[in-house]
C-alpha cells in the first residue's frame, strides 16, 4: 500500500482511482464493509483503491476538550488500513484552516483534481466540507458535476450499527467481548515497556509495563486474558492487569501483561525493557478489587492464571 502524508506526495499523474473518506478509528467490521466494496469496485474499474483519512482527528481539532479517546493510534489505524487490501492511503493533517474548505473545495482539491476518481464509495451518513455542510446527496450533485460515480453503503452491523461509537462504549464497560466482536479481532494498546514497582515480581508474577502515553483505550479497571507481542512479532499468552491494584495504596493507574507459562530457560533472555510492544485483550477474567492480605491476592492471582490460561488454549492465533 503507498502511503501518502499530505496531497503534495500524491504523484501529479496518479489515477484513476477508487475513493473512500474517512477517520477509520479502529479499522473495525463496519469499516472494512466499505474498504471491500472499495478495493472490488477498483478491480473491476481497473483503478487504484484509495482511502483519504485524517490526522489528527478532525474532533481533536474542534473539540479538543471533549474528544473521545481513540480506540487505537496512527500507526496502527495505518497497518491496520494495508490489511485490507488498499492500493493507497492518503493521511491529510487536520487543521483548523482546512476545516474551512468548502463542500465543493474539499472534493474538487482532493478527489478530482489529485486522485482523478472515476468512483466514491461513502456511506449514506458521510459530512465533509466546511461546518459538515457536504452530505450524501452533495457528493452525488458533485460527482454528476466532475465525472464520478458515487456508491452508497448502507449501515452494517448485527443488533446496532458497528460504529466506533459503539467500541468505546463496550471499553468504557470493560466489554472487551463486544469490543472485540465489532472490531473482528482483539482489542490492543501499543507502548514502550517501561519499568515498573516490580510488586509482581515480588509475588511471583513478574509483568511487562506499558508506558503511560500508550496509544489505544485502555479498558475499565479489571484482569483480562489476553497476548502480549513484541517488536519480532513473538507472541506470548498473558494475564492482564488494568487500574491501580487497590490492595496497595499509592499506586498510580497502569496496564501489566504477565506472561504464562513462559519456559524457565528463557527467564534471563526475557527482556522487553525499551521494545514498543502491543497488548491485545481477549476476555475479561473479573474486576480490579481489593483484598485482605497478600495471600488473598496470591490465590486470586493463581486463578486469574489458570482461568487466561484455558481460554487462550482455545484462542491460539490470539484472534
Amino acid at each position: 500500500m503507498h502511503y501518502w502524508k499530505g496531497l503534495e506526495s500524491v504523484p501529479a499523474d496518479f489515477g484513476p482511482s477508487v475513493v473512500t473518506i474517512g477517520n477509520f478509528d479502529g479499522v473495525h467490521r463496519g469499516h472494512r464493509e466499505v474498504l471491500a466494496t472499495l478495493t472490488a469496485l477498483g478491480t473491476e474499474r481497473q483503478a487504484a483503491s484509495v482511502a483519504i483519512s485524517f490526522d489528527p482527528h478532525p474532533a481533536l481539532v474542534h473539540r479538543p476538550e471533549t474528544c473521545p479517546p481513540l480506540i487505537m493510534g496512527l500507526a496502527d489505524r495505518i497497518d491496520s488500513l494495508a490489511e485490507t487490501g488498499l492500493d493507497a492511503l492518503l493521511m491529510v493533517h487536520y487543521t483548523l484552516e482546512f476545516a474551512q474548505a468548502s463542500a465543493e473545495e474539499f472534493v474538487r482539491s482532493l478527489i478530482v483534481e489529485r486522485l482523478h476518481a472515476c468512483a466514491v464509495v461513502v456511506g449514506h451518513d458521510v459530512r465533509f466540507g466546511r461546518d459538515n455542510a457536504g452530505d450524501f446527496s452533495t457528493m452525488v450533485e458533485l460527482g454528476q458535476r466532475h465525472g464520478f460515480d458515487v456508491i452508497g453503503i448502507d449501515d452494517v452491523g448485527d443488533a446496532r450499527r458497528w460504529s466506533s461509537t459503539w467500541i468505546r462504549e463496550a471499553l468504557t464497560d470493560g466489554d472487551v467481548a463486544t469490543a472485540n466482536e465489532i472490531l473482528g479481532r482483539p482489542h490492543r494498546m501499543r507502548g514502550e515497556i517501561v519499568h515498573g514497582a516490580a510488586r509482581g515480581r515480588e509475588l511471583g508474577f513478574p509483568t511487562a509495563n506499558l508506558s503511560t502515553d500508550a496509544s489505544g483505550i485502555i479498558p475499565a479497571d479489571g484482569v483480562y486474558a489476553g497476548w502480549l507481542v513484541d517488536e519480532a512479532g513473538m507472541r506470548w499468552p498473558a494475564a492482564i492487569s488494568v487500574g491501580s491494584n487497590p490492595t496497595f495504596e499509592g499506586v498510580s493507574r497502569q496496564v501489566e501483561a504477565h506472561v504464562i507459562d513462559r519456559p524457565a530457560e528463557d527467564v534471563g533472555d526475557f527482556d522487553l525493557y525499551g521494545q514498543q510492544s502491543v497488548v491485545e485483550f481477549v476476555a475479561r477474567l473479573r474486576p480490579m478489587v481489593a483484598y485482605h492480605g497478600v495471600e488473598a491476592l496470591i490465590d486470586q492471582m493463581n486463578e486469574d492464571v489458570e482461568r487466561a490460561r484455558v481460554i487462550l488454549e482455545g484462542d491460539p492465533a490470539g484472534v
